[in-house]
């Protein structure tokens, strides 16, 4: 079975609309997921930039939103989403490159950015004790469970 991520707000490959960006709102894109597979226990989100600094030469992966623990019924991140509008209870956060939890919108410095937003359904909840965990510590407690996973890549900046 396909896992399947899509936003209303851009499609695959499209442009990232100014206002979920730093320029504009700064908001959460919506998003929305096909039924993941059974077996499923939670999903995790991530969201982040391969090209950082420059697409030219990327030094880095810039990490904008973390989320794991979602609940397997979840189908839909709204716009905006955050913890008192849209995520879930017992939703977890990680800290992303700003060195904070919640999101954080596309903020080229320069060129045109990808940005991936990467879902994955889980065949277990992650444990609380990873507290706000890092993109990295969060892949490394998953990585044995991941049972489906989807992606949809969206674009912003100046070519």
């Amino acid at each position: 079975m396909e896992l399947v991520l899509k936003s209303a707000a851009f499609v695959d490959g499209g442009e990232i609309p100014a206002r979920l960006t730093c320029h504009g709102e700064d908001r959460s894109p919506p998003l929305c997921w096909s039924d993941p597979p059974e077996g499923t226990r939670s999903l995790v989100l991530i969201v982040d930039d391969p090209d950082a600094p420059d697409p030219a030469a990327p030094r880095m992966v810039w990490d904008h939103w973390v989320l794991f623990n979602l609940p397997p019924t979840c189908r839909e991140l709204v716009e905006g989403a955050d913890p008192t509008t849209g995520l879930p209870p017992g939703v977890g956060q990680g800290l992303n490159s700003w060195g904070r939890t919640g999101y954080g919108g596309p903020c080229p410095p320069v060129g045109r950015h990808r940005y991936f937003h990467r879902l994955y359904a889980l065949d277990t909840r992650l444990p609380d004790e990873l507290g706000t965990p890092t993109k990295d510590r969060l892949l490394l407690a998953m990585e044995e469970h991941i049972i489906a996973r989807a992606m949809l890549v969206g674009v912003y900046g100046e070519e």
